[in-house]
């Protein structure tokens, strides 16, 4: 297991959903701002994006990947001056369009869970352009042109296909800002916690058995430093001490499988590292502020519900 996996697993609530539109200028879509994120690929041609909040236009170019999070409500068009039509789901048939030059995009959002934001998010930008370059980022150049291929064309299997790709997608998204950002010489914070061996290495142990009893030096020696070393290189990459983000983790594994399983709390106890139901109850109460049985009453919701609206 790994830091930004399980970030994005324990966020990720729902199915991601996407649309394949070939449009003529004129043309202009609003996403309304939804929790989760979106994203917008351009297969051929050209469009702009419009950033949420009055922030300068976007050109955007063949092969151009976007990711917007918690950002607002934006616009893609043709032109900037072309004006929005509110984007549905719902909506039947082709997007209205002009006569005018062509282009193809790939538009689709994620239901992702704004309560509990794995604090690796908190470095990426509310947008995300990663512009098409020749020998970059071949695994997300790949998986882009998986998923266009997949939703060009009715075929079998799609309907699983196609969500899996997407799963992957966002993924493949964010580590290509992480390998970017890494290369910048100001960069820092999980940046650099993701890219440093040692702060990795106790990350995965981590995530690979939150239930262990770990200590900090038992972390320090998976990490091939002294304890000292390493409870400050990891409080300064990540923000916060080792036991610290073991705790904050194990609770938000504990939070999703009250939410989505019928798991029973001394088990969930169990799956995060307590042997006492009473000391998981305590310490899930300081971090949540409501008891675990309460919090499975109030966030108990249909399983699968799907995103209903976004890009």
């Amino acid at each position: 297991m790994d830091a930004l996996s399980d970030a994005i697993i324990a966020m990720h609530v729902g199915r991601p959903h996407a649309n394949h539109h070939e449009l003529r200028a004129p043309w202009g879509m609003r996403f309304t701002a939804d929790r989760g994120g979106a994203f917008h690929i351009v297969l051929q041609g050209s469009c702009w994006l419009l950033p949420p909040h009055g922030a300068p236009a976007i050109r955007l170019g063949t092969g151009d990947v976007v990711f917007l999070h918690g950002a607002g409500t934006h616009g893609l068009a043709d032109s900037p001056a072309s004006p929005l039509t509110e984007f549905d789901l719902g909506r039947q048939g082709a997007w209205p369009s002009g006569d005018g030059e062509l282009a193809t995009v790939l538009c689709g959002a994620y239901l992702l869970d704004g309560g509990r934001t794995h604090p690796l998010m908190s470095e990426v930008p509310p947008v995300v352009h990663l512009p098409a370059r020749l020998g970059r980022h071949p695994s997300l150049r790949a998986a882009v042109d998986l998923l266009a291929d997949e939703m060009g064309r009715a075929r079998p299997g799609a309907a699983a296909i196609v969500p899996a790709l997407l799963d992957a997608l966002l993924l493949y998204i964010l580590r290509a800002w992480f390998e970017e950002r890494a290369e910048e010489p100001a960069a820092g914070g999980w940046t650099m916690a993701l890219a440093d061996p040692a702060i990795a290495a106790a990350l995965s142990a981590i995530h690979s058995a939150p239930d262990r009893q770990w200590t900090v030096a038992a972390l320090g020696a998976r990490a091939g430093l002294s304890r000292a070393a390493f409870a400050h290189r990891f409080a300064t990459l990540v923000g916060q001490p080792p036991l610290t983000y073991l705790t904050w983790w194990r609770m938000t594994i504990a939070a999703r499988l009250l939410r989505e399983s019928d798991t029973p709390l001394h088990a969930v106890a169990r799956q995060t590292g307590y042997s006492s139901d009473v000391a998981f109850a305590a310490a899930f109460k300081r971090e949540h502020g409501i008891t675990p049985g309460r919090y499975r009453a109030v966030h108990e919701q249909p399983r699968d519900s799907g995103a209903r609206r976004g890009a």
